[in-house]
């Protein structure tokens, strides 16, 4: 394995791979003894790597890799295909059960002579194990599942593992990712800035030049296939000058030293590309997509990029958003430029993954009636249809930016005949950047276990990103849709008769790592990267089963006294309570922002009211919210499918915790909850602040459980984040009290 670059032992560099040493099993299992991997695939060489490192560290002894079936007992790692003893341990339905990247793992004794027809086979004896998969990349993500089992003394159902499962492990498990794609996005400059980024520099990129420290490089792919994440982008959406030439000859052969790395952990990269570059390379005056000779620009420029970087997954692409340049300039629409840049990509299998965070971001915030919410359904529901079948359109989670609350996009399900990827962001860019903790996973959860009933009861996120939805309505893609270039005057039939590949579908999310030691910052915020993972293999997993298994990876064999029955509990709580406190302190009842302007940190109620970027709460003497419904408000509310579009419209159905997303209300309206949404705010924001301080305290009291640099590192955090909610609290609840002259009816301090 590569070195730890002189890291201290204990700064969380390791994450939930520590592999720390098994003090109740005194040797190496007898079935862990011998590794047998016959294939010389270079994911599954990993595999069996990994494997290695993992059992040698845990049990104190190494076990040595064949590549032949032995007489001892054993693991196998294989595919199905490829390594015929592997095969014969499953049957035919069995084998077909496992999709492309997933994998089945059997534990037993002595194999059933029924299924051993190889001469070979016949002086086998006793217990192994088979970790197996269609692939080599299914077989890497099972070994990483039974070294969980075997690290956080899981077993899929987190209960703890006996001594004697150890010395002879009956399992039987079959697992498939639910996502075809599980993918990271990187917001990384080349300078060796991070956008968005709240733990240290790139890992990627220093000075306008690639890192040459490949040992981050490969401990970070590691972290990625652990929780199974096979798609990576490397650099920023938002392509500056110099990002322009990473598909130059300049830095493609960097690229493919950065892909050789991932490749060996069955991760493919991504490059963000500036839709401008034929322009800004120097070579033509226009980047038209429907001009031939900017078609032929990016075919050419395809062909170079593959010669270097065979696998290149595709490329990442904010067009028309924020500033950068798009097909718009030039009267053409999003699958104009999309469908372009897909004909260049085709003969390589290349995808584009095209963002739909496009909105007007010069509003004039005296106009009620533009609504940022609105944009990205109304700018990609009337293309449905006419995007090339390696296009997938990424669309972020809510349809404002990454609030802490918010609902959940209408453009999922509106789609029917177009290819999705659902955005999340794992870095904490309104939810405490990081020093604040916040555990995302229940908010992730709720967004994908969302019904949009676009095709009736049961048309959740979860089936819609993963493609399982619309693989009954593919005769939906069929049809031809006539369509207007905007400005342009031209006129064109497109065929759209290309069913989607379920393939295609998935969910990304943005990075929350960089160059500290412990690679998120705040210790704890690991927690997201691991859920996210998780989640997107198997969207029915809880909240709190991700929490359970990242603290039991993460925290056991802490301190002095790893018999602790409350060491492990305490900080799941902590997790599972921390998105509702951070909630509780900021933004109330889903109306958003309230951020200091740029940087995003801090309360500023109105910070941005009165500013260009559509972020408004429209806060006066009276009342507080944006009224986005159908009868009297901006329309919003009906992008949305019934039931969802009717709940929404109406004071008496809409929840309170998006109320001030829907509803411009007085301060006096009452909740469902009871109570008044003044009282709610003050409320929220007393208790919040005072929950955050009890984070401190349950921290502090699990003092003597835990290692002193990791004591001490998380304790900082936590202290900045039981200061900065008062803050918090103080800002909101005051401003609030100025704004409506409402005394809080418990008479506590508001200034």
């Amino acid at each position: 394995m590569s070195k730890r670059m002189d890291m201290q032992k204990e700064s969380g560099y390791d994450a939930w791979l520590h592999y720390r040493r098994n003090r109740k099993v005194k040797n190496l299992p007898a079935w862990c003894k011998v590794i047998v991997v016959q294939e010389a695939d270079e994911v599954l060489q990993t595999a069996a790597s990994e494997l290695q490192h993992g059992l040698t560290s845990m049990f104190g002894q190494e076990p040595r890799i064949s590549a032949v079936p032995v007489s001892a007992p054993f693991i196998a790692l294989g595919t199905f295909q490829e390594h015929a003893w592997v095969a014969e341990q499953f049957s035919p339905k069995e084998q077909a059960e496992v999709s492309t990247e997933g994998y089945r793992i059997r534990g037993m004794g002595t194999p059933n002579p029924a299924h051993s027809t190889s001469h070979d086979n016949k002086d086998i004896k006793g217990t192994h194990v088979t970790v197996a998969g269609q692939t080599s990349k299914g077989v890497l993500y099972g070994v990483f599942h039974l070294l969980r089992y075997l690290q956080g003394g899981l077993d899929g159902k987190l209960e703890p593992t006996s001594e004697e499962s150890l010395q002879a492990p009956i399992l039987d498990v079959l697992s498939n990712p639910a996502n075809p794609i599980r993918m990271i996005n990187h917001w990384d400059n080349m300078d060796g800035s991070v956008e968005r980024g709240y733990a240290g520099a790139s890992i990627f990129y220093d000075n306008h030049a690639f890192t040459t420290n490949m040992d981050r490089l490969r401990d970070y792919a590691r972290l990625l296939a652990s929780v199974g994440i096979q798609a990576l982008s490397i650099n920023n959406v938002n392509v500056h000058h110099v990002e322009t030439e990473l598909i130059t000859a300049t830095f493609l052969p960097d690229v493919a030293r950065v892909a050789a790395v991932f490749r060996a952990y069955g991760i493919q990269i991504y490059l963000s590309i500036n839709y401008a570059s034929p322009i800004q390379l120097g070579e033509l005056t226009t980047a038209d997509p429907l001009d031939p000779g900017v078609a032929g620009w990016w075919q050419a420029k395809a062909r170079e990029i593959y010669a270097a970087v065979p696998d290149l997954g595709g490329f990442v692409v904010k067009a028309d958003s924020e500033n950068r340049p798009g097909p718009f300039s030039y009267g053409r629409h999003h699958a104009d430029g999309a469908n372009m840049l897909a004909d260049a990509l085709r003969p390589y299998g290349g995808r584009v993954i095209w963002r739909c965070f496009v909105y007007d971001c010069k509003q004039d915030w005296r106009d009620r009636k533009t609504d940022r919410a609105r944009a990205a359904f109304d700018h990609f529901k009337p293309l449905d249809g006419l995007f090339r079948d390696n296009v997938i359109l990424q669309i972020k989670n809510g349809p404002m930016d990454f609030q802490v609350r918010e609902p959940v996009s209408p453009l999922f399900g509106a789609l029917e005949a177009t290819q999705v990827l659902l955005e999340f962001q794992i870095a904490q860019e309104y939810t405490g950047q990081q020093r604040h903790l916040c555990y995302l996973v229940p908010q992730w959860k709720e967004v994908l276990d969302f019904d949009t009933y676009a095709q009736g009861k049961g048309s959740t996120i979860k089936r819609i990103v993963s493609g399982a939805l619309h693989s009954k309505s593919d005769s939906a893609s069929s049809r031809r849709k006539a369509i207007v270039h905007v400005g342009s005057g031209s006129f064109q039939e497109e065929s759209t008769n290309h069913a989607p590949k379920h393939t295609n579908y998935g969910i990304a999310a943005v990075s929350n790592i960089g160059a500290d030691a412990n690679w998120t910052g705040h210790l704890l915020a690991q927690s997201n990267l691991y859920g996210y993972g998780r989640l997107a293999w198997d969207p029915e997993l809880s909240a709190d089963e991700i929490a359970d298994e990242w603290v039991r990876l993460t925290f056991s064999g802490q301190g002095a006294d790893d018999a602790s029955a409350d060491l492990i509990p305490a900080i799941k709580q902590m997790l599972l309570d921390s998105w509702n406190i951070y909630e509780s302190y900021t933004a109330p009842l889903g109306v958003g922002w309230m951020v200091s302007p740029g940087h995003h940190y801090g309360p500023d109620v109105d910070g941005y009211e009165y500013s260009m970027w559509g972020t408004y709460h429209f806060a006066d003497c009276r009342g507080i919210g944006v009224d986005r419904t159908t009868a009297t408000g901006t329309g919003y509310a009906g992008q949305y499918f019934s039931p969802h579009a009717d709940i929404y419209e109406s004071t008496d159905t809409c929840p309170d915790e998006l109320l001030l997303f829907f509803h411009h209300v007085p301060y006096t309206h009452t909740l469902h909850s009871g109570q008044t949404v003044i009282q709610h705010i003050y409320d929220t924001h007393f208790e919040g602040a005072e929950r955050a301080a009890q984070l401190k305290d349950t921290w502090i009291s699990l003092r003597e459980q835990l290692n002193e640099g990791i004591y001490e590192q998380v304790l900082e955090r936590l202290e900045h984040q039981a200061e900065h909610a008062k803050e918090w609290r103080d800002r909101i609840n005051t401003y609030f009290y100025r704004k409506s002259g409402i005394a809080d009816q418990k008479n506590r301090p508001i200034y």
